[in-house]
């Protein structure tokens, strides 16, 4: 049995249907871009029936990934399917995960079926998968709490159908790993074709064991687990990819097994995907959480400084977080910039050198020092820069009075083609600046969520602004980076707003078409 130990990331897909706002198709690419850099063997991207923008999204991934298995969601229907299979055409090769339920309370609560049905929709899918691809996957849902016999007869009876790969899932993360491992072991010992398929887990963290189950799923012969960026998810989450990674890196020699996972872009990666979904890392997450390499006891500082794996098992620098942030100045050259970019693990055509750099002058006349994760922070709102925005923010001036409760804020804003300008007054600088913006644009945002948080350290950190909007019964995410958090939070509407612009002439062109359609169907 080979020892590596195949990683199935399902970010763009378990983790992003558990989040407020639906990431945008620029946002999913961004993050499967870092995923291929960050060596995935296999990203599952999005379940395209379920929508035209998840259809449009696994497609245009699928377009431009070529160093990862891209793979899409299909439940045991074939018009999931097809949709699966069209969205991922336009890549050479490329994975239909097909799945079912198997739990008796599944079977006999959801699908309201007998078991001998499913199983002949498990069959019938597989085989319909397999007419566009040699590499379907087939998951028995709810694995975990599925009677051991039943599911070994599912198991085998997918292979037959031509499964190559039979993904096992502690659905509601309920196992333990004793249990979920035996799990795994009778499926070995039972079904005679097993040899046939790569045997794979998705574990959820509902008790805070979906890494200990995954973990224990390999060492029974698992070759593949299935995980998140973070361990986004679903209710409490998926297993964790850097976990993984790691307790496979670091005991590798008790485990004897290896992935192909490039450890030294762990930490940008997490930071991306923390920052495009707007979910936070707790600071004593670990592997990527501000506690990780952190020591606080005076007894671990001395040893520490005495020799740095008294009590460090791996080091920051194997995940890619550089210890040594270097200050620049604005007296610093493109040279500078791009050296530090290097070293923290940018390639040339990942930012815009003209823009990184204006915008680097711009913010070392404003904070004097800038520090590598400012220049991070630039290239991130850089990458969620569009060309076709409606609205820009040319000028905003705030004044506010603490002992009378009151602010007034006056904007400037590009309106398509219109220069306006308005004032209004508020409860504090930020409300008011919205009210202003509010009147200037004629939009309106429910903003349900805002979120300030500091990016770096010190009085100068940068702040950045984490919005959440509901517009037509949709959510919209928007951030905004600043010194000043007043132009955070201006930053960060401006942009949902252009978010919800494009969305709205989406759904003008698809009712042209549609309208089109309806003449030519009537001709």
């Amino acid at each position: 049995m080979s020892n590596r130990v195949i990683i199935f990331d399902t970010t763009l897909r378990d983790g992003e249907q558990a989040l407020a706002a639906s990431l945008t198709v620029k946002e999913k690419l961004q993050i499967a871009l870092s995923l291929e850099r960050l060596g995935v063997d296999v990203m599952e991207v999005g379940f395209p029936v379920s929508s035209p923008g998840d259809f449009d999204s696994v497609q245009t991934i699928a377009r431009t990934i070529k160093n990862s298995r891209v793979c899409a969601l299909a439940r045991a229907l074939e018009k999931d399917i097809d949709a699966a299979a069209q969205s991922l055409s336009v890549a050479e090769q490329f994975r239909i995960h097909t799945f079912i339920s198997t739990s008796t309370i599944h079977v006999e609560s959801k699908l309201k079926r007998s078991f001998d049905q499913v199983l002949e929709m498990a069959v019938a899918a597989v085989k319909y998968a397999r007419r566009f691809t040699d590499d379907v996957e087939f998951s028995c849902e709810d694995a975990g709490r599925t009677p051991i016999d039943n599911l070994c007869r599912m198991v085998e009876e997918a292979i037959k159908a031509g499964a190559k790969t039979i993904n096992i899932p502690d659905t509601v993360g309920y196992t333990i790993p004793s249990e979920f491992g035996g799990i795994i072991e009778t499926l070995f010992n039972r079904v005679p074709n097993i040899d046939q398929a790569v045997i794979s887990v998705h574990c959820h963290d509902d008790l805070g064991l979906s890494v200990a189950n995954s973990i224990t799923a390999v060492q029974h012969g698992a070759r593949q687990i299935e995980c998140t960026v973070n361990g986004i998810g679903e209710r409490a989450g998926n297993c964790s990819l850097e976990e993984i990674a790691m307790i496979l890196a670091t005991r590798k020699a008790a485990l004897g097994l290896e992935t192909g996972i490039n450890a030294k872009e762990i930490h940008r990666t997490s930071n991306l995907v923390s920052q495009l979904c707007n979910m936070p890392v707790q600071a004593n997450k670990a592997i990527v959480g501000a506690n990780a390499f952190t020591h606080s006891s005076g007894i671990h500082q001395d040893g520490m400084l005495k020799a740095q794996n008294t009590y460090e098992i791996m080091t920051p620098e194997s995940i890619g977080l550089n210890r040594n942030n270097l200050n620049m100045t604005s007296r610093s050259g493109r040279h500078v910039i791009k050296h530090r970019m290097q070293e923290m693990g940018y390639a040339e055509h990942d930012y815009d050198m003209d823009t990184l750099y204006e915008a680097f002058l711009k913010l070392a006349d404003k904070k004097g020092q800038v520090f590598d994760y400012d220049l991070e922070a630039l290239v991130f709102m850089e990458a969620q820069a569009d060309d076709e925005n409606q609205y820009k923010l040319q000028q905003l001036v705030v004044h506010s009075d603490s002992t009378q409760g009151q602010a007034t804020a006056t904007v400037t804003l590009e309106v398509g083609e219109q220069v306006v300008t308005e004032a209004a007054t508020g409860n504090g600088p930020v409300d008011a600046a919205y009210n202003a913006i509010t009147r200037a644009s004629g939009c309106q945002i429910n903003i349900s969520s805002y979120k300030l948080s500091a990016k770096g350290e010190g009085q100068d950190a940068l702040g950045q602004v984490d919005i959440t909007a509901k517009y037509h019964e949709q959510n919209f995410h928007g951030v905004g980076l600043a010194t000043d958090v007043v132009e955070a939070s201006v930053q960060a509407l401006i942009h949902v707003m252009n978010l919800t612009w494009r969305a709205d002439k989406v759904a003008e062109n698809k009712t042209k078409i549609q309208q089109g359609r309806a003449v030519l169907g009537g001709v």
